[in-house]
């Protein structure tokens, strides 16, 4: 079980991350912009090549990484298209009920059912789904058709791009798999650059940031990556049957940004709301507890 501590450990990275692009980031994001500083930045991980033992497998090997790092900005794209397109509170919820039940699914499909989770692990499923679904729920949450389509495809393409990581880790070691997913999905961010106008609105956005704000956004990509590369390590070191636990998870996240938004930003917080989160913190705290007993 040490992947579930480390996964926990993302999961509080992450709520940093999101806690501090939430005071630097304006508005909703751009999925161009945000897909491709996501995949171009990536490649930096590369600096640790050779500190890591890093090598160039096979050439069907090569392939298969690329490919994970397609699907793996595919679906970021997606994701940030949704997050463009509507609001925050319509879509994470939404991606958030469909990942881990998605993941279940097809984990159980490729491996023709050799590799699921017991009733136990079932239970402790159960509860981490409904308490990430429960911490991010908007009283006010309505979503459309084409919501729900953006969410259901962001969904699936990010539980497929956790599979293929997966797969990619049985046959590599971790970092050699891991860097070569991030050529894959730097390569895929380049795609962009041939696009016209994506490419003015690449380099314009570019500017929008200040010498200050820019660093502290480099600083706090920085913690994104140890975040994901965590993540990764988890996905790694967990078994194939416990990917659909990792991704019911997040909801850790969003426990640790309502904490560290409540102390930090001192943000007003209704009586209502208040017993959502507790809820929502006590669901989670179930399904862990089962997880860990």
């Amino acid at each position: 079980m040490n992947w579930l501590f480390v996964v926990i450990l993302a999961y509080f990275l992450f709520a940093v991350v999101s806690l501090v692009d939430r005071r630097i980031l304006k508005g909703p994001p751009n999925a161009k912009i945000y897909a491709f500083y996501v995949g171009i930045l990536g490649i930096l991980s590369l600096l640790l090549a050779p500190f890591v033992g890093f090598f160039i497998p096979e050439l069907h090997k090569i392939i298969f990484c690329l490919f994970a790092g397609i699907i793996y900005f595919f679906a970021l794209f997606s994701l940030f298209s949704g997050l463009e397109k509507f609001e925050a509170s319509r879509i994470i919820p939404a991606v958030g009920g469909f990942l881990p039940i998605f993941t279940l699914l097809l984990v159980y499909s490729f491996s023709d059912g050799k590799e699921s989770l017991n009733y136990i692990e079932i239970l402790a499923f159960l509860f981490l789904v409904l308490g990430s679904v429960v911490v991010s729920w908007q009283t006010s949450f309505k979503i459309s058709f084409e919501a729900l389509a953006i969410s259901f495809l962001s969904a699936f393409f990010l539980s497929l791009s956790l599979i293929l990581a997966k797969n990619v880790y049985l046959a590599l070691p971790f970092w050699t798999g891991f860097l070569w997913i991030r050529v894959g999905a730097f390569l895929s961010a380049l795609f962009f650059l041939f696009l016209g106008s994506v490419r003015k609105e690449i380099f314009s956005g570019a500017s929008a940031f200040s010498r200050k704000t820019g660093a502290l956004f480099i600083f706090n990509q920085g913690i994104g990556a140890g975040a994901f590369i965590l993540q990764n390590w988890a996905i790694a070191l967990a078994g194939l049957a416990y990917l659909s636990i990792i991704n019911a998870l997040q909801g850790i996240q969003y426990v640790f940004l309502f904490i560290l938004a409540a102390l930090f930003l001192k943000e007003s917080l209704s009586k209502k709301i208040i017993i959502q989160k507790v809820a929502a913190i006590l669901l989670i705290g179930a399904g862990l507890a089962i997880l860990t007993i």
